[in-house]
């Protein structure tokens, strides 16, 4: 499975001339490729998938998302699931 998950984008940095970032998934947090948003702040709410923010996105629509994703039981398995792939 490989949705959109919204997240908060906590701190921004510069990795190999590329504008990255640490995004804030309810307690999880993943490096994401932060260049298609230059606009974007620490303390918006982004949508990234596989890795990249593709979108910004208020706060309230990013947290009614993340709590249905988390209902579902699907949260943890979309944001762990590339962890997993990793492991031999």
């Amino acid at each position: 499975m490989c949705l959109g998950v919204p997240g908060k984008v906590v701190e921004i940095y510069e990795a190999n001339g590329t504008r990255m970032g640490k995004v804030d998934f309810s307690g999880i947090k993943k490096e994401v490729c932060l260049a298609y948003l230059p606009e974007i702040q620490v303390g918006d709410y982004t949508i990234v998938h596989v890795g990249f923010a593709i979108t910004q996105l208020d706060e309230k629509s990013a947290l009614e998302t993340l709590a249905m994703f988390h209902d579902l039981g699907i949260l943890e398995e979309e944001l762990l699931a590339d962890e997993q792939e990793t492991v031999p």
